[in-house]
């Protein structure tokens, strides 16, 4: 679905620009022209193919969709994939911005984000000294505000894994935690796949050759690639507190085990004294000198309680019953 299609010159909105007069716009000197689409169709992505004369391969990547993270070079154009995040029902939602950069052109496609990117077009029209730069800025302008998306997601990350850990210690809590972590940790990963691969291609924007559409914007670029890092840094810490959370919650559940096994082992030992006074006693030889005495049995029982009590006062001391 195309959302806009807006033709620049000098930095100021010079018309809305129908889709079949685009390569008469592409004709003029100092201007571009920046269309934006969502859930393209095959059919609209040809139309743009036409109209830009984009690289038959990048426009395959778009079609397919569910592309890595990249920064692609196609002679004097660029194609770019960067992931969008979101939550939903505290689930992480992954979509993405397919982006084809050209000298005098930009055009985004939107897939699978509820998010537009309006907020972007407007922000980039009120500061006209900044869009003369044209294509690269758009596109500065275009990561700048899928990553700032990121941090929202990295707080909640953070927020939750706070509320685990205030949880560690609660008594018959851990299983609970364990899966509550593992799930963040997922979470965590998805996140990190989408940040530490378009860091790295982020460096071909401001260091080294620099793609002529971006010259003059390296210092925005170099900003992009400022917050990946802190981004995948904050997400580096979260993973290895995870891992240690992870790890306390497995040594808590192996200290209950022991807890447990210890009293089971407590009463065992007073049982197992009791089945041998009943074992002896209860073998009914001919010439045992109990089975005849008068007060056998009670004092057998009472030897047999005294002993239990005595064993379950030393369990009980040492801290096993």
């Amino acid at each position: 679905m195309l959302i806009n299609c807006v033709a620049y010159q000098h930095g100021h909105k010079l018309a809305d620009v129908p889709v079949a007069d685009i390569s008469e716009y592409l004709a003029r000197d100092d201007t571009f022209v920046w269309v934006a689409l969502r859930d393209a169709s095959a059919d609209e992505l040809a139309e743009m193919k036409e109209e830009f004369a984009l690289h038959e391969l990048a426009v395959e990547d778009a079609q397919r969709g569910h592309q890595r993270p990249k920064i692609e070079e196609y002679g004097d154009s660029l194609f770019v994939v960067v992931k969008t995040v979101e939550m939903a029902d505290n689930e992480l939602q992954i979509g993405e911005i397919d982006v084809f950069v050209g000298q005098n052109y930009v055009l985004s496609s939107r897939q699978n984000s509820s998010h537009g990117f309006l907020g972007v077009r407007a922000r980039a029209e009120r500061e006209p000294h900044l869009l003369q730069y044209g294509a690269g800025f758009v596109l500065y302008a275009l990561m700048d505000a899928a990553v700032d998306r990121y941090f929202p997601v990295v707080e909640a990350f953070e927020a939750e894994l706070e509320q685990i850990e205030d949880r560690i210690f609660t008594q018959s809590s851990q299983r609970a935690n364990i899966e509550r972590l593992y799930e963040l940790k997922r979470k965590v990963m998805l996140l990190r796949h989408c940040v530490v691969p378009l860091q790295d291609a982020v460096g071909k924007l401001h260091g080294g050759r620099v793609p002529t559409m971006c010259v003059g914007t390296q210092e925005y670029f170099r900003d992009v690639q400022d917050h990946l890092a802190r981004i995948s840094t904050t997400l580096d810490s979260i993973r290895d507190t995870i891992g240690t959370a992870i790890q306390v919650n497995l040594s808590l559940v192996a200290l209950d085990e022991g807890e447990v096994n210890k009293r089971l082992a407590a009463w065992a030992a007073i049982f197992a004294v009791l089945t041998a006074f009943a074992g002896i006693w209860g073998m009914n030889f001919k010439n045992m000198p109990e089975l005849d005495w008068y007060y056998g049995y009670p004092v057998a029982l009472a030897m047999m309680f005294g002993t239990s009590f005595y064993l379950y006062r030393k369990f009980r001391r040492s801290g096993w019953l």
